[in-house]
């Protein structure tokens, strides 16, 4: 019995009208995509109390993406030094990240909001049901920037304060 059902689901005990099998749904990601997939560039996380660590937590509830983004900036000079980020989510939230966090070292804070979902979507050719995957990658890279400026604004409200 059990053989019966493993060769009539593996096609073999099947008679086809047409002789070649027909692939159905098939879709190719960019090579980009699966080398940011297989090969994510600066994953892991900082320790967000540091005042230098801007984090941005961000998700879509619609299909349960979740994408943590932190950059690390040089106090001095407000360049970003370090960046990272987790993402729990398919592949081109994954792919989205990893290029985010490559775009956004070496940039002054400033810099980072020109950083936009199309420009992510259009280097990795995302297609369109994936474009909400680059939407998270610009709201989180807006959402750390935020977060350090929050951190700054109160650290400097602080030692305002204190003098």
């Amino acid at each position: 019995m059990l053989r019966r059902v493993t060769i009539r689901i593996l096609g073999q005990g099947l008679r086809s009208p047409s002789p070649s099998p027909v692939v159905v749904g098939s879709r190719k990601y960019h090579e980009r995509v699966v080398d940011h997939y297989n090969n994510p560039r600066n994953v892991g996380s900082f320790d967000k109390s540091d005042p230098n660590v801007g984090t941005g937590l961000v998700g879509a509830p619609a299909c349960g993406d979740v994408m943590k983004l932190q950059i690390r900036v040089d106090e001095e000079n407000g360049k970003i030094v370090d960046a990272c980020f987790k993402t729990f989510g398919c592949g081109s939230a994954i792919a989205s990240s990893s290029v985010a966090t490559e775009w956004v070292k070496g940039k002054q804070m400033e810099e980072l909001l020109s950083i936009k979902n199309t420009e992510i979507a259009k280097h990795l050719a995302l297609p369109p049901v994936k474009l909400h995957c680059s939407m998270l990658a610009e709201d989180a890279i807006k959402a750390a920037v935020k977060d350090y400026e929050a951190k700054r604004a109160k650290s400097n409200g602080s030692q305002a304060a204190d003098a």
